[in-house]
């Protein structure tokens, strides 16, 4: 009797159960228009890539062999771009650039389909930043050490740069090459110095630095223009220097001492012999003459090293002119009228020197600017800082040209 009861119960609960759970599902399909809900399976590992005015979204393909294509929208859902799903393989990437956006903050949803129009559930990337011309704008090109910014060595040129302070990948520097061609060469973000071989002395050097906004960016960012070293001053070549004794040149005080002397690659002060050494034949002002050897244009700089102890000029004056022809002149240096002939004759005053110190160590000066060219280079030594009236001594004379 008891077992028959507890049957009766049981059946009683089930079938109170089975008509509760008919009644869920009616609900369930009345609630979802009587449709079953599908969600394709999701794509994984969704990540961007910025650039310029654009950006890359990348992830790797759902497993699921029913998804037919991705969408990605953005611009809250407002615009949208369409991949096919070319792979279901998870250790593939698919990737899809996004063109046409502005220099702004976005967010990207992904969305996989099946062929039936099922989506699945997004996917989501966002605070991704796109840059464009305000970025491009705030960038400059890397810069020169000023202080000294090249040197100039027996392969070309050697410029030095300082080091970059943001994402800089790269220096591209245009020069000419001797045989007047155009070179390119790529400084690297790792280092500070870079050979320009085969440089034509005298031309300009460009430079324009690139640079990505982030790591891992997909475009590169040049600066808006190039910069240029225009004040690259070459060395004259000393070979090709050579003395000259013109009407009222002071003379020498002896053949180890001559005018040679002044070209043979001093880098300090010397001592007797190995200097110009004038003779005392013609009081102070004196002047000597020597030829550079060819006609230069751009002469700009000058620089003059004194003897290691003595008689070394501390006022003078450096003249220079094209042509001998009719530029000999025959006013004695010392005399009142020797400066207006000089000019008369078509010689150009390069500088007025006057040194503060002993004249020993090597000192530089900037040349004034002049028109035409310059082959013949004159010495007008005024006073040197012994005080002697007679003798003048120099270890070196070098001069630079743009």
């Amino acid at each position: 009797m008891k077992s028959k009861i507890f049957l009766a119960v049981v059946l009683m609960l089930t079938g109170m159960l089975v008509n509760s759970c008919d009644k869920d599902a009616d609900k369930f399909r009345d609630y979802l228009g009587g449709k079953e809900i599908i969600y394709p399976g999701l794509p994984t590992n969704l990540s961007s890539a910025p650039g310029n005015y654009r950006v890359k979204l990348s992830w790797k393909p759902g497993p699921d062999p029913s998804i037919a294509k991705y969408r990605v929208f953005w611009n809250n859902g407002a615009d949208s771009v369409e991949v096919t799903a070319n792979t279901h393989n998870t250790a593939d990437t698919i990737t899809v650039i996004v063109p046409g956006l502005t220099e702004y903050t976005y967010s990207f949803t992904l969305y996989s389909y099946d062929d039936k129009g099922n989506r699945s559930i997004p996917k989501e990337v966002n605070n991704i930043k796109v840059f464009g011309d305000s970025y491009k704008q705030s960038l400059t090109n890397r810069f020169l050490v000023s202080s000294s910014p090249y040197e100039l060595v027996a392969e070309g040129i050697r410029l030095f740069f300082e080091v970059p302070d943001t994402i800089n990948v790269g220096t591209e520097l245009r020069y000419t090459f001797t045989d007047g061609t155009s070179r390119t060469v790529t400084l690297q973000p790792e280092d500070n110095s870079i050979l320009l071989p085969g440089y034509k002395s005298g031309t300009k050097v460009f430079y324009q630095s690139k640079y990505i906004p982030v790591n891992g960016a997909i475009d590169t960012f040049y600066t808006k223009a190039e910069d240029s070293l225009s004040n690259v001053i070459i060395p004259l070549d000393k070979s090709l220097f050579a003395g000259l004794k013109l009407t009222n040149d002071v003379g020498t005080y002896s053949g180890e001492t001559s005018l040679s002397k002044l070209w043979n690659g001093n880098t300090t002060p010397t001592g007797y012999p190995n200097i110009f050494h004038s003779d005392d034949g013609t009081q102070l002002p004196h002047h000597f003459t020597f030829d550079l050897g060819q006609q230069y244009s751009g002469l700009t700089q000058f620089e003059i090293i004194g003897r290691d102890c003595c008689n070394n000029p501390v006022k003078f004056e450096i003249w220079g002119i094209s042509d001998l022809t009719n530029a000999v002149t025959v006013s004695p240096s010392n005399s009142a009228g020797w400066k207006a002939e000089s000019l008369g004759r078509g010689w150009k005053l390069l500088k007025e020197v006057t040194r503060s110190d002993n004249g020993q160590a090597p000192y530089k000066v900037t040349l004034d600017e002049t028109d035409g060219t310059i082959r013949y280079i004159r010495i007008r030594v005024l006073n040197v800082d012994s005080g002697d009236e007679y003798y003048s001594n120099i270890s070196e004379v070098s001069f630079w040209r743009k």
